[in-house]
């Protein structure tokens, strides 16, 4: 019963995304436009395939992938407050695409769609990789959280010094660019966002049986027989693939990678990720598409910057979980 109704809720905010913005839309235009029918007015046609259509799927995709970033996260490092945004992954994805969009001041660096993809995974792998170095070292969580913010803390003072050297024009894209927006891709980049996350959701699928004894600890993975050095790999690809290509498109999107799997865990009542992966992924979509909802402003041509909503959604809910943390997490 909540599947379906988690389902249908997606369903409406999708329908309601296509009906909402500045602009009036008749509800039978816009089923007529998305069943390839033609229009009364050819600018609602323009105005609905080309920018309401691939934002709502945008915030589907989006909030899909970095939900299921930060579950794996969650598991992965058995800390509730682990999340991209949290543990440098976003960070270091912002660092690389702005190595590559403001060091092309200075640098002979290829510009387009793979090239940033490229750089925001390399980022958000090189992060994770470190973090999971740490968390070898640091078994407490608060410490490893501290961390986590003191990597952020560094990347935010290397890029403040390539605002000095990059023209104005890059800094401004970069700026625009790091405040998070879903409405800036095409179809062409839709494909390749799509893919990215279906890599990265069938490869999190291959991993339930990890994941599960994972949550016991590594000595415990081992013994249930899972290969922990190859499950550590396949983790950090999946999580860095998924956090990287949404943060190429759509900037830095902040508090769905941490809020969105514990509001999972309480609808659903479990920590089996067999059903916490599709949970979180339905979860994640429903979340960003709301958000994006409420950051365009109704009767005005204005947009909120997404991560402004987020961070009003998912703030609080990070201050539960620490209000709850006293209780064991497994």
């Amino acid at each position: 019963m909540r599947w379906w109704l988690l389902f249908l809720l997606i369903v409406l905010l999708f329908i309601v995304h296509l009906h909402w913005g500045s602009v009036f839309i008749p509800p039978k235009q816009i089923l007529t436009i998305i069943s390839g029918g033609r229009a009364d007015n050819p600018a609602w046609r323009d105005l609905i395939l080309f920018y309401r259509l691939p934002k709502a799927l945008t915030a589907l995709l989006a909030g899909s992938a970095l939900s299921l970033s930060g579950l794996l996260m969650q598991t992965f490092f058995r800390n509730p407050l682990a999340g991209p945004d949290v543990l440098g992954l976003t960070s270091g994805a912002s660092l690389f695409v702005a190595l590559l969009v403001m060091a092309g001041s200075i640098l002979p660096i290829p510009e387009g769609t793979a090239s940033v993809l490229i750089a925001a995974f390399s980022g958000c792998a090189a992060v994770f990789l470190l973090m999971t170095g740490v968390a070898h070292y640091l078994k407490d969580s608060s410490s490893l959280l501290i961390t986590g913010l003191m990597v952020g803390a560094v990347v935010s003072a290397i890029v403040s010094v390539l605002h000095f050297i990059s023209r104005a024009e890059l800094l401004q894209y970069f700026f625009v660019w790091s405040m998070g927006s879903l409405g800036h891709l095409n179809f062409t980049e839709l494909v390749w966002l799509g893919v990215c996350i279906l890599t990265g959701g069938l490869l999190a699928l291959s991993l339930t049986k990890a994941t599960n004894a994972w949550l016991l600890g590594e000595n415990y993975a081992q013994s249930m027989g899972v290969a922990v050095n190859r499950t550590r790999l396949l983790i950090i690809i999946c999580a860095s693939l998924l956090t990287g290509a949404v943060t190429a498109f759509c900037g830095p999107v902040a508090f769905i990678g941490i809020a969105v799997p514990h509001i999972t865990r309480l609808v659903f009542n479990t920590s089996n990720h067999k059903v916490l992966i599709p949970g979180v992924l339905l979860t994640g979509a429903a979340l960003l598409l709301l958000c994006d909802l409420i950051a365009q402003l109704p009767g005005s041509a204005r947009v909120l910057p997404i991560n402004v909503v987020t961070a009003l959604i998912g703030g609080p809910v990070v201050i539960w979980i620490i209000l709850r943390s006293k209780k064991t997490w497994v």
